[in-house]
């Protein structure tokens, strides 16, 4: 099986992020776009919580081509 050249690795590559805040209130996990802009957010009761889910979430943006991430968090191109 040959290797993927350059322009299909660029083309596959996911470019969203995860960020963890705490809070007040408990702790935060954010999904950003690629501009950074945040679209998605779960509040979680502790740090363990927060940082299970943003692993999950790492994982999910290095197995999945940026559409499927989108459809599998249900995030619309919409404002």
């Amino acid at each position: 099986m040959s290797e993927p050249t350059a322009s299909t690795a660029e083309a596959a590559e996911n470019r969203y992020g995860v960020r963890i805040e705490r809070e007040d209130a408990g702790w935060r996990v954010a999904i950003l776009d690629p501009g950074g802009v945040e679209v998605s957010s779960r509040s979680c009761v502790d740090e363990v919580e927060a940082r299970t889910y943003a692993s999950t979430v790492r994982q999910h943006i290095e197995w999945l081509s940026e559409p499927a991430f989108r459809r599998s968090y249900a995030i619309t191109d919409e404002p």
